[in-house]
């Protein structure tokens, strides 16, 4: 059997104190770039895969955070963003009968005549439409009313919005 010199645990070479000091910022950087990536991501998908319906007119695009004022905890963030089913009125009812359970719709609200129809939310998924027949009220307000499933903050946008606004949709 050769010989060979005694095998010596933990008398390796130590890192420099520059090295260590780099690996300690390096870590640092890498949980900060994390908990970025996991707060413009985390809690705002749905479940059911869609961007949720948050759109809401011009430079808005799914998958980018918009900052508020003031930071939200995630159990108010995933509260925000937990599917409600939403009622929306759409003016046209003819509209609304080539609407079945499942389909997935942009919801628009339209003002007054000159104005342009900005988008309140995308991609939601039409949960109920009405029975043949069923498409005005007798209050006064026409059209049909449908049942879409929204994130909790996009139900109270098309609240808002028809509360103002006639609302229409299109199919995704």
């Amino acid at each position: 059997m050769p010989d060979f010199p005694p095998v010596r645990a933990g008398r390796g070479r130590r890192p420099s104190r520059g090295a260590l000091g780099r690996r300690r910022v390096f870590s640092a950087a890498l949980a900060v770039s994390a908990a970025g990536l996991t707060a413009v991501a985390g809690g705002s998908t749905p479940a059911d895969g869609t961007d949720g319906g948050q759109g809401s007119g011009e430079g808005d695009r799914p998958g980018i955070a918009r900052r508020s004022g003031t930071e939200k905890s995630v159990t108010e963030r995933g509260a925000a963003a937990s599917p409600v089913s939403a009622p929306v009125r759409i003016a046209d009812p003819a509209t609304v009968r080539l609407l079945s359970p499942g389909d997935r719709v942009d919801v628009l609200a339209s003002g007054s005549k000159g104005d342009a129809a900005r988008i309140v939310a995308t991609g939601a998924r039409v949960a109920q439409v009405p029975k043949t027949g069923d498409t005005v009220s007798g209050d006064g307000a026409e059209g049909s009313l449908i049942v879409v499933v929204v994130p909790r903050r996009t139900a109270a946008a098309l609240a808002g919005a028809a509360a103002e606004s006639r609302m229409a949709v299109t199919l995704c």
